[in-house]
């Protein structure tokens, strides 16, 4: 049976991914609401050939509306997933606001479905960069059991949004210009350049959020908090594909044609390790691509324990890392 929809955030990139996503999976859905700031409000968009305006959001947008995908920033979850629910909707919420409430499930389909079914209301949509990380992991961790996850990334300006993707290309174009070059929506120029990860720092722990986000959604999307975590969190001059170095403790002795094998036959998950063309993932390739890139499968060198395992794995950040992530939590339901 069909079901009525609302995307909340329908004209911000993760939105407009979620309305290409549903059109390209062919999601039943029955009657649509596209949901935003009232700025926004009035503006088209079009979905399988029919223009639809978009609406201001408010406490009276989800009469009929069975499912509602939220992509509009932690305050605006906060503020309207209850009242979505009360309104007898399922939320699915892509942003932090309620990843580590425990009474919310976290889900990644391919890792842990079943959580879907201990909703009360809202489902959470993981981290982009934890997603990435764990498709790769995840059937390394089948195999073998992991210890210690030691893992750096390389996180795309669409992580922070449309306005920072322009501000790169804006950036990239005044630099090669020689004239100024703007830094309104991040921190620093990201164009020729990279930095620590924009998120919040703690100063005490020398940790940033994405990071904390990183160690703390592992833990509870596996149901495991003996794997010890070490993540740093850098953002750099792509436009949409996060990349990760992934190193890995194992609690057994691994063989790297095994856990190729592995990350082969698992869903979303595509190997691209060529040795002999020092050909591997490339965030350039991946953009637009709804599987996760990993290549790079090697052992420690010289590692005689057989234990440690490295990987370099890329996964488009407003695919898999949120709208494709999030459709597939409601084709769950």
């Amino acid at each position: 049976m069909s079901k009525n929809y609302a995307v909340v955030g329908a004209t911000g990139a993760v939105g407009v991914e979620i309305l290409k996503v549903l059109e390209n999976r062919n999601v039943d859905v029955g009657q649509l609401k596209l949901l935003a700031s009232p700025r926004s409000a009035g503006k088209t968009m079009t979905f399988r050939g029919k223009e639809y305006t978009v609406e201001a959001l408010s406490e009276d947008s989800f009469h009929d509306v069975q499912v509602a995908l939220f992509s509009a920033g932690g305050s605006i979850s906060k503020q309207y997933g209850p009242v979505a629910v009360s309104s007898g909707c399922v939320v699915v919420d892509n942003s932090s606001a309620f990843r580590m409430d425990p009474e919310v499930p976290l889900v990644v389909p391919e890792i842990n479905p079943e959580a879907v079914k201990l909703h009360k209301g809202i489902i959470a949509n993981p981290n982009c960069s934890t997603i990435i990380l764990l498709m790769a992991v995840y059937p390394i961790y089948k195999l073998y059991g992991v210890k210690k996850i030691i893992v750096s990334t390389y996180q795309a300006a669409s992580g922070a949004g449309a306005a920072a993707m322009q501000e790169l290309e804006d950036q990239a174009k005044a630099h090669l210009a020689g004239t100024e070059v703007p830094t309104n929506i991040l921190p620093h120029q990201l164009a020729f350049n990279v930095f620590s990860h924009n998120s919040s720092m703690d100063p005490e722990s020398g940790y940033n959020q994405e990071e904390v986000k990183m160690v703390k959604e592992t833990h509870k999307i596996l149901g495991d908090a003996n794997i010890a975590i070490a993540p740093t969190c850098v953002r750099v001059s792509t436009f949409r594909a996060h990349a990760e170095s992934i190193h890995l403790e194992l609690r057994e002795k691994g063989d790297v044609e095994k856990m190729r094998e592995a990350l082969a036959a698992f869903p979303g998950v595509k190997v691209l390790d060529n040795r002999q063309a020092n050909r591997f993932p490339m965030p350039l390739e991946v953009s637009g691509k709804d599987d996760v890139y990993v290549g790079r499968v090697r052992m420690d060198y010289d590692d005689q324990s057989g234990t440690n395992v490295q990987l370099f794995v890329v996964g488009d950040q407003l695919l898999k890392g949120a709208a494709l992530n999030a459709v597939q939590i409601a084709e769950l339901l």
